[in-house]
Formats: structure tokens, sequence, C-alpha cells
């Protein structure tokens, strides 16, 4: 889309995402999937599309996350916090996404995605999230700009 000269990247219909910090004793579930823009396999947060199936699109986010929680990872989570809504990449995409804090795990089974995606799930450490992010970087992964927030305490100097 082009407006005056800015020009952006909007999604059809307005769809938003939905993006889940799972975290459980200590550990946080991340996902691992081949992305087409990049040409390269991701590191990220848990995510999906909120009322992106026909007949979904009063869809609540909340509804959407634990769906893509359990389809993705193979996990269901007890208890959601919602942390608010958010923005990438605001000088570039008018996309948002709603992230929510899933705690209370429960394994449910194998997680990996519907078809086609080939989803790997990892399970990292809060601790060990700067090393893991820099090993998956280093083998010639892109990592989501959403891993940002794990990562802060680390570039702050602060301790995990």
């Amino acid at each position: 889309m082009t407006r005056g000269r800015w020009e952006f990247v909007s999604r059809a219909r307005g769809i938003r995402a939905a993006v889940i910090l799972a975290v459980e004793e200590g550990r946080v579930l991340l996902v691992e999937q081949y992305r087409v823009p990049l040409g390269k396999r991701c590191l990220e947060l848990p995510a999906g599309l909120v009322g992106d199936d026909e007949g979904s699109e009063d869809e609540a986010p909340h509804a959407a996350a634990a769906r893509e929680l359990e389809e993705e990872t193979g996990y269901r989570a007890d208890r959601w916090e919602d942390l608010g809504e958010y923005f990438s990449s605001p000088g570039m995409v008018s996309e948002s996404f709603r992230l929510l804090k899933a705690t209370g795990l429960t394994r449910t089974g194998a997680g990996g995605g519907v078809a086609g995606e080939n989803i790997v799930v990892h399970e990292v450490p809060l601790d060990g999230i700067g090393r893991k992010v820099a090993d998956f970087r280093a083998s010639g992964g892109a990592i989501d700009v959403k891993l940002l927030m794990l990562l802060g305490p680390q570039f702050l100097g602060e301790n995990q």
C-alpha cells in the first residue's frame, strides 16, 4: 500500500496475530519454522493469525492463542494473561499482534503445527536464551524480533 510517498505492507481484511509467551518452571517454549520471505528457518515465539479461517472472523485473540499453542508446541495452558497489543515494525508493516502469556502448561501432544508447517519445538531455560539465540544465528537461522524481550536483561547488563 502507499499513503502519499510512504510505502508499507498491510494484511488483507485487517487480520491480526496472537503471539504466545509460554513459560513454565524457568523455561520458555520457542518454535522454529521455515519462513518463505526470509528463505530460511526462524526461531520465534509460538504465534498464529486471529480469525484467519473461514467462519472465524470474530475469533478472540485468546482463542487463537490457545489453538496455536497446542498446534505448534503440543502444550495446553491453564492460565492466560493478556500483555497487550504491539506493533513489530510500525514504519513498514501495519499489522499488530496481541501478546498473551501462557502458564500452567500441560503436554497434550507432539506439536509441530498443521500439515506442511514442520515446526520444531524448543524448550529453553530462561537463563540460556542468549546462548540459544547465538547458536541458532551462527547456524544460519533467523531470529524473530519478539525474542528481544527475552534478551533485554542480557542487553541491559542485568541478571536474568
